[in-house]
């Protein structure tokens, strides 16, 4: 299953008040296994980036001004994330500034994709507790350190993380050095090859050797020496 971990950062709450994305972080996902495909733009919002947003994100109006407008990223954006299931924590808020734009440019809306909203998955999964990124992110054990400000490419990266221990962890915990290969064999881009797998085994006990013999014994007409 091909899925889309995204994330965006915004200059506020509410694009009909005049706020705008100004950075897209989204990150390909085939049966839970992060393929290297990424779409990351910082964009120009093509107006000033308030203090308090500037205190969440660090991203500041300056750094923006050079930076491509979303109507130049759209189409290619649309690209990326079709026929992909989109994975965001608290769907409602990327999904409305996404679908404001695109409409802005008479581009079809996100409405046609399925979504999973990580936030409804952790309610559900720790009702009452705190929720967030940075929370979850404790529960899981998994290290946010460099996580100073929010940032859309880092938080995907993240919430892929999360995402995976929301929906029961990796199906595949296998001890080995050979993990590039299981991936692959996860993608659908390889076939895993068991003979280089270094799997541990131990001769059987002679107590063991005479169960086995006087086992076979009882068995009619066996093919196996005894």
């Amino acid at each position: 299953m091909r899925e889309i971990i995204l994330d965006t950062e915004t200059t506020g709450l509410d694009p009909k008040s005049g706020h705008r994305i100004i950075e897209i972080g989204a990150l390909e996902m085939i049966n839970k296994v992060l393929t290297g495909k990424s779409f990351h733009y910082y964009l120009n919002p093509q107006r000033d980036v308030p203090f308090e947003a500037f205190q969440i994100h660090g991203i500041s109006t300056d750094f923006l001004r050079d930076k491509p407008k979303f109507v130049e990223i759209a189409e290619s954006f649309l690209e990326f994330v079709k026929g992909g299931r989109l994975v965001i924590h608290n769907a409602g808020f990327d999904l409305n500034f996404l679908n404001y734009e695109l409409s802005l440019l008479k581009l079809p809306s996100l409405d046609n994709l399925a979504v999973v909203d990580t936030l409804q998955l952790a309610k559900k999964a720790f009702p009452g507790a705190r929720n967030n990124l940075d929370a979850l992110c404790k529960r899981f054990k998994i290290d946010n350190s460099h996580r100073q400000f929010h940032g859309a490419l880092k938080d995907a990266e993240l919430l892929s993380e999360v995402y995976i221990e929301l929906t029961g962890g990796r199906q595949v915990k296998l001890d080995i050095s050979l993990t590039s290969e299981v991936e692959l064999l996860n993608a659908g881009k390889g076939n895993l090859d068991l003979t280089t797998l270094n799997f541990k085994t131990s001769p059987p006990t002679a107590e063991e050797i005479a169960l086995h013999q006087e086992f076979i014994k009882k068995i009619p007409n066996n093919l196996w020496p005894s």
